[in-house]
């Protein structure tokens, strides 16, 4: 096995724990049930809990007995007996396997199988189980997947182990061996159980016995407190997000989402401009952009916590604030009749007459599993034009036209004042011009009236019209109080002249919070350290090994091994640089931005010939990809 680890990930000390000593010991759902068992119950039957299982008759609810299945020349068969169920795949190529089905994820309105293939993985096979119509059905019908595709559900996207389980177990480890390229993943149990929201309650269950519970614990014992709204909200997010992850497996429940996460902003791919969910993305940074949020609305205030479920149906879930009797514990809420066809302009009854048919649009992902928008947004159908995102009027009204459902909008709502510009605008110019929609980012970063994640776009999406004034306008956001605004105004400082940014990102680099402290460290890592002091140097230097140790965290993805050929060209090792674009491709054989580096690799590190011998392995795997051809034509000459 080649040595393919950069020198620049260095035997660091561990992560420094959320707590102040170890944290107590998970003891299991099963020990809870004794004293909560209403609670116990109400979980029972909640997608939490039936997030991860093992296959038997109460959990698997696919047709095993013999049933088939084929798409784009993979067929598969499925089979079970006295021992288990079972998946013969032939694969596009004509090789056929025998696979038991390791384990279940999910209840409805899918359910998916995970097949073990060797070295401790776990892949999410792509033919999953229609609850609803009751057949098999493929996650990518249009996609041409052969074996050797790095989306393939063989391949390191698909894989359970690192893409899924964390947020499908409690206390989970990914534990993944890069030498080995192997996995000896642990968890205290498979699904989503009471600790993996509460947090191990060894402690808990003592201090029942009369046992004070350690300092940092709550007075019960636990990591958690969920009568802290925000720390509430966070802990639904370890899950509910999109994100990168810092640390390996499930940080302790309680420990505040920054640090072992960065969020994903409202970008391009991910996002429309506007806001609207595009991508998977998974709420959290949806409801970051609502007032709700702002108004300090947290998840349990319409979905009740064990259940998972709703806390009443209907518009009855809003009207519980959203209504003329109001909401105490939100005074500063409008009171008025909502549920209304004064206010809503539908039959009353009708889907347009429920709220979230106007103010939660939909999106369907995975073929069925259809996802609520939660930044609560005001239908906006003027802006749609451009933005380009998709207007909740005319999804119903396909016979009509955004221009039509801003004119009755209009009419119903005469008073502009909902109808003001909108960061979507200056969002999907910036994609076009980001130099001529630098000025509109700039107010956007600097304006306290809006969200966070928008303030924290409008400074990533300014990243495409970078310059020194940019990074002086913003700098004085590096001290802003949310973590995201400070993650990417540092970013954003790498167009600072190189003296000026280590000025402004020194005390960032001390920053309390893991993923802002790790945009500092990336932003000044080019600053020559022949213009530092020496403490200067130790504290850079400590910012680069909190992002090693991250980095370490996640081996098994072919974008971290991305990253690392980027940091050894930067350190000016080519040899670290190629073994590191090596396992890019030797992961992911599609990832055409790894192979023009990796020639140009080969070439410096062992001569032309090496770098043709590469092309021709590269043009194999992506052909036709043009910087490979112009490297093609170059080294022909």
């Amino acid at each position: 096995m080649r040595q393919f680890l950069s020198i620049l990930l260095l035997v660091v000390a561990p992560l420094t724990p959320a707590f102040a000593q170890e944290p107590p010991a998970y003891v299991g759902s099963d020990a809870c049930r004794d004293c909560h068992e209403e609670q116990a119950q109400s979980w029972d039957g909640s997608h939490h809990a039936q997030a991860w299982m093992a296959p038997s008759e109460a959990s698997v609810v696919a047709d095993f007995d013999g049933t088939q299945f084929a798409h784009d020349g993979m067929s598969v068969e499925f089979s079970q007996d006295g021992t288990g169920y079972f998946a013969k795949v032939t694969e596009k190529d004509g090789a056929t396997t025998d696979y038991s089905v390791h384990s279940v994820a999910g209840i409805e309105p899918l359910q998916q199988y995970l097949l073990e293939t060797g070295n401790g993985r776990l892949q999410s096979f792509d033919v999953y189980w229609d609850t609803e119509r009751q057949v098999w059905g493929h996650l990518y019908p249009d996609q041409d997947l052969p074996p050797n595709d790095g989306l393939h559900w063989t391949g390191p996207y698909k894989n359970w182990n690192a893409r899924c389980a964390e947020c499908h177990a409690t206390g989970y480890k990914r534990n993944y061996g890069p030498q080995t390229r192997s996995y000896r993943s642990t968890q205290a149990e498979i699904g989503v159980g009471c600790e993996a929201c509460h947090g191990p309650a060894s402690a808990h269950i003592e201090w029942t016995i009369g046992k004070a519970p350690p300092a940092g614990l709550t007075k019960t014992g636990f990591t958690m407190d969920w009568n802290a709204g925000e720390t509430a909200i966070q802990q639904c997010a370890t899950c509910h997000s999109r994100r990168e992850t810092l640390e390996d497996g499930n940080p302790v429940p309680g420990t505040p989402y920054h640090q072992t996460y960065a969020l994903s902003l409202l970008r391009p791919g991910l996002y429309y401009s506007d806001g609207q969910i595009l991508d998977e993305v998974y709420v959290y940074g949806s409801f970051l952009q609502s007032k709700m949020y702002a108004k300090g609305v947290t998840c349990m205030n319409c979905h009740e916590p064990h259940s998972g479920e709703l806390l009443a149906e209907g518009t009855a879930v809003c009207t519980q604030c959203h209504s003329t009797a109001g909401n105490p514990d939100f005074p500063s809420l409008p009171i008025a009749d909502y549920d209304s066809p004064a206010h809503h302009h539908h039959p009353e009854g009708s889907e347009g007459a429920q709220c979230r048919n106007c103010h939660m649009p939909e999106k369907t992902y995975m073929q069925v599993d259809v996802r609520s928008d939660h930044s609560f947004r005001i239908p906006r159908p003027d802006l749609s034009a451009e933005t380009g995102a998709p207007d909740t009027c005319t999804t119903c009204h396909e016979d009509k036209d955004p221009a039509w459902a801003a004119s009755r909008i209009a009419e119903w709502f005469p008073d502009a004042k909902h109808r003001q510009p909108h960061f979507g605008s200056a969002f999907a110019r910036a994609q076009i011009d980001p130099i001529r929609a630098s000025g509109d980012l700039v107010g956007i970063a600097l304006d306290e009236g809006q969200a966070g994640i928008v303030r924290a776009t409008a400074l990533y999406l300014l990243q495409g019209a970078a310059s020194a004034e940019l990074a002086g306008q913003t700098a004085n956001l590096l001290g802003a109080p949310d973590p995201l605004v400070r993650a990417s105004a540092a970013s954003l400082q790498q167009a600072a002249p190189p003296q000026e940014r280590l000025e402004r990102l020194m005390p960032v680099l001390g920053d309390p919070v893991r993923s802002v402290r790790i945009a500092a460290a990336k932003a000044v890592l080019n600053v020559p350290q022949s213009s530092m002091t020496r403490s200067q140097q130790a504290v850079v230097g400590a910012g680069v090994q909190d992002w090693q140790r991250s980095l370490r965290t996640r081996l098994d993805y072919p974008e971290t091994h991305l990253v690392l050929g980027g940091l050894a060209l930067t350190m000016r090792n080519a040899q670290a640089a190629e073994r590191a674009f090596r396992e890019v491709v030797e992961m992911d054989p599609q990832r055409a931005e790894a192979w023009p580096m990796l020639v140009q690799l080969a070439h410096i590190n062992g001569g032309p010939q090496a770098a043709r011998r590469v092309l021709i392995e590269a043009l194999s795997n992506v052909p036709g990809d043009p910087a490979l051809l112009q490297l093609q034509e170059e080294l022909s000459r």
